[in-house]
C-alpha cells in the first residue's frame, strides 16, 4: 500500500518537474543553436525568476506541509484559508520582482555577468519575461493545492500541456517560425509569459469542479490570527533555508559567469542536465511530504514514522541512480550543442564531478524538503545550509575565483561540496525525530 501510494503521487509530480525543466532544457539547446551567448545570457537572466521562485517555494509549501496534515484530518474550510495565506504572501513577491524586471534589468544582469553583450542580451529577455512573473504565485498556488488534495494528476495534466506549448512557442519565437518574427532571446521570454497566462487560465477553470478546493475571497483577508501563525512559523524557516540556497545557487552562477563565456556556458548547459535528473528526487520528495504529513494530520505517528524512514533509504537509491544517469549521458550532452571546444572540456569535467553531488541532492531533497517539512521540522534546513553553503561552500568558490585564479574546473566543484558534505548532519537531524508530530488544531 505504502508503495503504490508512493507511487501514485510522487510519479505525477516528477513528471510535472520534467516537464517543467524541459523549457530550461529547450531554451538552452535552441538559443545554443543560434550563439552560445543567446544562450548563456537567458540562462544568466533566469537566475531572476530562480530568487524570486525561492519566495514562492516557501509560501507553497509552507501551505503545503499544513495542507495535507489538515487535508489528512478532513478540514476543508481551513484548507481554503491556507490557500488565500498562499495566494497573499506569493503575489506580493511577483509585484516586487516584476517591477524591478521592468524598471532596473540591466542592474539585476551585471549581478551575474560582467560581458557587456550578456547584459545587453540579458536585459532584452527580462523586460519580456518580467511579465510572467506577475502570475507565477498564483498559478503555483493553485498547482500546490492540487497536489496536498489528492488532483494530482489534474495538476501534472496543466504543467505539462503548458511546458508542451511554451517548447512549441520557443521554436516559432526563437527561429521566427509560422510567419512570425525571429526574436531569439527575446522569443524565448515572450513564449514563457504565453505559457503562463494560458496555465493560470487552466488552473482557475479546472478549480471549478466541485471536489476542488478554491480560495474563499470573501474572507481573503480575515483569516484566524492562530492559523496565521501557524502559517508563519512554517513560512518564515523555509524562507529563510529558501533564500540561503537560493541566493547560494544564483552566487555560484554569479561566480562561474565571471570566470569567463566558456566556463559560464559548460555550467548552463550542467545546469540544465541536473535539474532534468533531480526530476526524479523532486518527486518523492514531494510525496514524502504529502504521505508523512497526511499520516501525522491523522494523528497516526507511529505510521508516519515508519514511512519516514522508508523514504529516508529510499533516497539513497535514487541518489545512486542519479549518478549513473549523469554519466551515462554525459558523451549525449557534449555532442548535442554547440559550443567551443574550452567550453566543451569543461562540460565534461563539471558532468563528472556532479555525478556525485547527485547522490547528495537527492538524499537532503528527499529527507529535508520531504520527511523532515512533513513534520514541520523547518528550521534546520536554513541552519544547515549557513553552515555548509555560505561558511564553507561559497567562501571556497570565491576565493578559488578571484584570489587563487583556480581552474574553472576546480571552483564548480567547490560549488558542489555542500550536498555532499551535510549528508552526515542530515541522517543524525533525522534520528532525533523532531519532525514526528501533528501541526493541526
Amino acid at each position: 500500500m505504502f508503495y503504490k501510494n508512493l507511487l501514485r503521487i510522487a510519479l505525477p509530480i516528477a513528471l510535472q518537474s520534467l516537464m517543467l525543466a524541459m523549457v530550461a532544457a529547450a531554451d538552452a539547446l535552441m538559443l545554443g543553436r543560434v550563439t552560445q551567448e543567446q544562450m548563456t545570457a537567458v540562462s544568466l537572466a533566469t537566475q531572476v525568476q530562480f530568487v524570486q521562485n525561492m519566495f514562492i517555494f516557501s509560501s507553497t509549501t509552507a501551505g503545503a506541509i499544513l495542507g495535507a496534515q489538515y487535508w489528512g484530518k478532513g478540514d476543508k474550510k481551513t484548507l481554503q484559508n491556507i490557500f488565500n495565506l498562499m495566494l497573499v504572501s506569493s503575489e506580493i513577491i511577483c509585484i516586487i520582482f516584476f517591477l524591478m524586471c521592468e524598471f532596473i534589468p540591466g542592474k539585476l544582469m551585471h549581478i551575474f555577468a560582467s560581458d557587456p553583450q550578456l547584459i545587453a542580451i540579458g536585459t532584452s529577455y527580462l523586460r519580456i519575461a518580467g511579465w510572467s512573473y506577475l502570475l507565477v504565485g498564483i498559478s503555483q498556488s493553485y498547482l500546490s493545492i492540487m497536489k496536498v488534495t489528492e488532483n494530482i494528476k489534474e495538476g501534472a495534466l496543466i504543467s505539462s500541456s503548458v511546458v508542451i506549448m511554451n517548447i512549441l512557442l520557443n521554436a516559432v519565437f526563437i527561429f521566427g517560425l509560422l510567419g512570425a518574427p525571429r526574436m531569439e532571446a527575446r522569443g524565448a521570454a515572450l513564449a514563457t509569459t504565453i505559457s503562463r497566462v494560458i496555465e493560470l487560465v487552466f488552473c482557475i477553470v479546472i478549480s471549478f469542479k466541485p471536489s476542488y478546493i478554491r480560495p474563499a475571497l470573501s474572507r481573503l483577508f480575515a483569516i484566524p490570527l492562530s492559523l496565521t501563525g501557524d502559517f508563519m512559523k512554517q513560512y518564515l524557516p523555509l524562507l529563510g533555508g529558501s533564500l540561503c540556497w537560493g541566493i547560494g545557487f544564483t552566487s555560484y552562477t554569479a561566480i562561474m559567469g565571471h570566470l569567463g563565456v566558456d566556463a559560464a556556458a559548460a555550467n548552463s548547459i550542467a545546469a540544465v542536465v541536473r535539474d532534468l535528473i533531480c526530476c526524479m528526487c523532486n518527486g518523492v520528495g514531494s510525496a514524502a511530504g504529502i504521505i508523512v504529513g497526511n499520516e501525522l494530520g491523522a494523528g497516526k505517528l507511529d505510521v508516519g514514522k515508519a514511512y519516514g524512514i522508508k523514504l529516508k533509504n529510499i533516497s539513497y537509491v535514487i541518489g545512486f541512480i542519479s549518478t549513473a544517469l549523469v554519466l551515462l549521458v554525459t558523451p549525449i550532452v557534449v555532442k548535442g550543442v554547440i559550443l567551443t571546444d574550452a567550453a566543451r572540456n569543461y562540460l565534461v569535467g563539471m558532468m563528472i564531478i556532479m555525478s556525485i553531488y547527485m547522490i547528495g541532492r537527492a538524499v537532503n531533497t528527499v529527507t529535508i524538503n520531504g520527511v523532515l517539512d512533513g513534520g514541520g521540522d523547518t528550521l534546520f534546513d536554513m541552519y544547515s545550509l549557513i553552515v555548509t553553503m555560505w561558511c564553507i561552500a561559497i567562501p571556497l568558490a570565491l576565493a578559488g575565483a578571484f584570489v587563487f585564479h583556480w581552474s574553472p574546473l576546480l571552483v564548480y566543484a567547490c560549488t558542489c561540496l555542500d550536498e555532499v558534505g551535510k549528508i552526515p548532519w542530515v541522517m543524525h537531524r533525522f534520528r532525533k525525530y523532531k519532525w514526528v508530530k501533528d501541526l493541526t488544531r
